[in-house]
């Protein structure tokens, strides 16, 4: 049965690191493992690991301090052999509701070229509301995504 929880270890996090380096989108965004584990290691977010039978197949990262974006799903990530099996759609809604607990808004950011991506995302109840040229790297977007239960007053 699939377990979300606080990633425990430096280990996981290290895992974590390395199999979202070596995939999309973080390939083309030319982001490299060091980065990855950087940012794993941020002590602003909150890293919720999935397991399975003890073992981590896919990550969230939540930043709940980022100004009127608090509620920020940072990073999602399930490792390359256990997509499609759902993960990606329960680390998302546990993220929501982690997020919605302190914020009416959840906030993400997607690749123009992650069409996969884009499509969980909005079947799950996230609207585009903005776009950024350019951000990341040249030639390619990324869209601010956004799922509320209604404003912050």
């Amino acid at each position: 049965m699939l377990q979300i929880r606080l990633a425990e270890s430096q280990d996981e996090l290290i895992s974590c690191a390395n199999s979202m380096a070596l995939t999309e989108p973080w390939i083309t965004l030319r982001v490299k493992k060091e980065a990855c584990l950087r940012g794993l290691k941020n002590p602003a977010v909150e890293v919720h690991v999935a397991t399975l039978e003890g073992e981590v197949v896919g990550f969230a990262t939540i930043n709940m301090n980022v100004g009127p974006f608090r509620g920020y799903i940072q990073t999602l990530h399930v490792f390359d052999r256990f997509q499609g099996r759902g993960f990606g759609t329960a680390l998302i809604e546990a993220a929501c509701t982690r997020i919605l607990k302190d914020s009416p808004n959840v906030f993400m950011m997607v690749s123009d070229f992650n069409a996969r991506a884009q499509s969980l995302y909005y079947r799950l109840g996230f609207q585009k509301v903005g776009e950024f040229e350019n951000f990341v790297v040249k030639g390619h977007s990324e869209f601010l995504l956004r799922k509320t239960t209604g404003p912050f007053y």
